[in-house]
């Protein structure tokens, strides 16, 4: 065996023996009873929600309203594909009436706490069990995996915003009605915002709907709407690009003559900056257009701190600098 299989080896069982004495913990803290049975909650004070990624914490938000009090693990410009749980989130989670968490691998680091939460009984809920496989974009480099970014296809997002809705309803049966009902009103509005933003698209000429990112973040948002998306990095942020990847992308780039790439606000600009630097030193001078909200909402007063936000300033930033007008 491979030095490298020993070492990802050694790790997964770390992570697994970790991760069951941290649950174990939390058990113990929570007294003789142990972890709760799956089954309706009776409270009537509002249920406790975790979340992993902020366009989840965003969503559970509007469809739960004052039914629900969500915590979010996952701040604005944090990476998905890397983050670590802490002993503390797992005591979140733990304690959670429900959690609600991506799914697809995104969070390929907390992969192994889900699985053990799940089998414990708790609410536990992967949104992208909304989506058929056959409406999932594939991964290139895992076979039989797929592409976890879904909410970049509004369609898909209302499916998740549908099925958000019902799992509430589910946990929490006496208000089943509202939660389906905002659930209902929250994928008119995805809807309506589709329509929006096939509008603004179409200002972009069809020879520059090219989106060259930092990851390939985008696939969905391609198959959707008709862009040719490329990536310096594949789909999870893990897995780094190296020198021929960036020689690769300028070569593209330069041929094409892509007026405008991006970089993306919870991954580092260097790879992007670095792909520019070799596109010039093919004789052809590219922008970068401004930075998009990938895998995480942005910051309070951003505008982009809800996933409504997130995607008008994202198509705004992608329209002006596929049009030249990008930041130098």
């Amino acid at each position: 065996m491979k030095p490298n299989c020993v070492l990802l080896t050694v790790n997964i069982l770390f992570l697994r023996v970790a991760v069951v004495a941290l649950l174990g913990l939390v058990a113990v803290g929570c007294g003789k009873e142990g972890p709760r049975e799956r089954g309706p909650v009776t409270s009537d004070a509002p249920l406790g929600v975790v979340t992993t990624t902020s366009m989840i914490a965003d969503m559970v938000r509007v469809v739960g309203g004052d039914l629900v009090r969500v915590q979010g693990l996952m701040g604005p410009g944090v990476d998905p594909h890397l983050y670590q749980a802490s002993q503390g989130d797992v005591s979140r989670m733990a304690g959670a009436d429900v959690v609600f968490y991506n799914g697809l691998h995104l969070e390929g680091k907390m992969a192994e706490i889900f699985e053990q939460m799940h089998t414990r009984g708790q609410h536990v809920f992967a949104v992208t069990d909304a989506i058929a496989e056959d409406d999932r974009l594939q991964s290139e480099l895992f076979t039989g995996n797929y592409d976890p970014h879904i909410w970049f296809d509004l369609a898909l997002w209302q499916r998740a915003a549908r099925f958000v809705g019902d799992r509430l309803a589910e946990v929490d049966a006496p208000n089943a009605d509202a939660y389906r009902s905002r659930a209902s009103a929250l994928a008119e509005e995805l809807a309506a915002l589709d329509v929006e933003v096939r509008a603004d698209l179409a200002q972009v000429p069809e020879e520059s709907r090219v989106l060259v990112t930092s990851h390939d973040a985008f696939g969905y948002f391609g198959r959707a709407y008709g862009f040719d998306v490329r990536g310096l990095q594949g789909i999870s942020t893990a897995t780094e690009a190296g020198t021929a990847d960036v020689q690769d992308l300028a070569a593209l780039v330069a041929e094409r003559r892509i007026p405008a790439m991006f970089i993306e606000s919870s991954i580092s600009p260097r790879g992007i900056e670095a792909v520019r630097e070799a596109v010039r030193a093919r004789g052809f001078d590219v922008e970068i257009g401004g930075t998009l909200y990938g895998d995480a909402l942005g910051p309070v007063g951003s505008g982009a701190d809800t996933f409504v936000g997130m995607v008008r300033a994202n198509m705004e930033t992608i329209v002006n600098g596929l049009a030249g007008r990008g930041e130098s």
